[in-house]
């Protein structure tokens, strides 16, 4: 992300730290998962999430040689786990961690967004009914029109941007967990702890990448989250 052009919150949920602890949860959770089936010793587990660690500095130094962003994360991991390290990632693929933890980044900056949108609402609807008797020119293709108010422009304001929130709140409602990978059996078992883990519900997991089946629609509420913005930049009545 550009920094001049972000906020400190929203770059936090980008950034390369937030990132990795996210995989590493994801990976952690599905040890759990596997511990509880028998597939992975308990103690396994336990010891992943008591030494997991890891170096942003020393993944990148790795990924140079390896050329693959996961293999190195779970190399450095298991610097710091030890042997167990071998019990992570089993049964799992690529997909199973970049395309949740972008399930999760997304969900992360979707909470960011509606919070912002409901200030954003408060403040129309308070200025909405302050100004509500206040008579302005309106505009019609550019040009002077009828007498207005300007309560009621800032009140057109406000129901764009309530449809943008109600958009946003189905969004994030879409946004699913990959959880096909190279062994779906054992994934659907592992997902149900990872969708939990998250906050997410169970109907949400999907095997279809999240790319399709939950970062399009978020892109689309965005979109037109950004276009009412705009908006507030020109004269309602002339559009």
């Amino acid at each position: 992300m550009i920094p001049r052009y972000s906020r400190p919150e929203m770059t936090t949920i980008w950034d390369p730290e937030n990132k990795f602890r996210i995989w590493f949860e994801i990976e952690a959770h599905a040890c759990d998962a596997q511990a509880e089936l028998g597939v992975i010793p308990k103690s396994a587990a336990e010891e992943v999430w008591k030494k997991g660690a890891w170096e942003i500095a020393r993944i990148d130094e790795i990924e140079r040689e390896t050329h693959h962003d996961v293999i190195a994360f779970l190399t450095n991991l298991a610097e710091h786990v030890g042997d167990d390290a071998r019990f992570v990632h089993q049964g799992m693929t690529s997909s199973d961690v970049l395309d949740t933890c972008l399930s999760v980044q997304l969900a992360q900056a979707s909470d960011l967004l509606m919070a912002d949108l409901d200030g954003l609402l408060a403040a129309l609807k308070k200025r909405a009914l302050e100004h509500k008797d206040t008579v302005c020119i309106g505009r019609s293709h550019g040009i002077h029109a009828e007498p207005t108010t300007f309560g009621l422009k800032l009140a057109g304001h406000y129901a764009e941007f309530s449809r943008c929130r109600d958009r946003l709140v189905a969004a994030r409602a879409e946004i699913a967990e990959q959880t096909g990978g190279t062994d779906p059996v054992r994934a659907c078992s592992r997902s149900g702890r990872l969708v939990l883990a998250h906050g997410a519900d169970l109907d949400r997991v999907a095997h279809a990448t999240v790319w399709g089946d939950g970062k399009l629609p978020f892109e689309a509420a965005r979109a037109l989250a950004v276009g009412g913005g705009a908006g507030l930049d020109s004269d309602p009545g002339s559009r």
